[in-house]
């Protein structure tokens, strides 16, 4: 994207510079625009508080039942597993803490990962599944491949569920 020109300012205007950064025939500089792109529509908002509220719960269930059973199954005294007041915190001992939260204000799911950093996931109907809108990748799927990674071998929360 090419930025567009959004203000010419005089010189005259601006604070004296150590070098002579404009041509002697100009008396004007051009400044550069960078357009801001349109808001994302949060396709979460859609829905109902009752849906939300049905399948974030449901979500935030299912992730602390698989959760707990792979902290169970790797017996690390370091790893814990805790939810709170609808925020999920996991604990992997030097390997860093997610926390995952719901945000019934703006009907999404917020994930803190100490390898990606903060996420915002909205609930699509057609796949059934929170999805970061920038890179369209589920919860579940980077969960999976961040612990799998972090832990050095296969995880599936999908799958660890009782």
């Amino acid at each position: 994207m090419h930025p567009t020109t959004c203000f010419h300012l005089s010189r005259d205007l601006l604070p004296p510079r150590p070098f002579n950064v404009f041509d002697s025939t100009d008396r004007s500089i051009v400044l550069p625009c960078v357009v801001t792109p349109p808001p994302q529509i949060n396709a979460s908002s859609e829905l109902s508080t009752e849906r939300y509220n049905l399948f974030s719960d449901s979500t935030m269930d299912n992730l602390l039942h698989a959760l707990e059973n792979l902290v169970d199954h790797l017996g690390n005294p370091t790893y814990e597993v805790e939810y709170h007041s609808g925020v999920l915190t996991l604990q992997l001992g030097d390997k860093g803490t997610y926390v995952i939260n719901k945000q019934p204000p703006n009907k999404q799911i917020w994930l803190s990962s100490p390898f990606s950093g903060p996420k915002r996931y909205d609930y699509h109907v057609g796949s059934n599944a929170w999805v970061y809108s920038r890179d369209g990748q589920s919860l579940s799927e980077l969960l999976n491949r961040e612990l799998s990674d972090a832990l050095q071998q296969p995880v599936d929360v999908t799958d660890m569920v009782d």
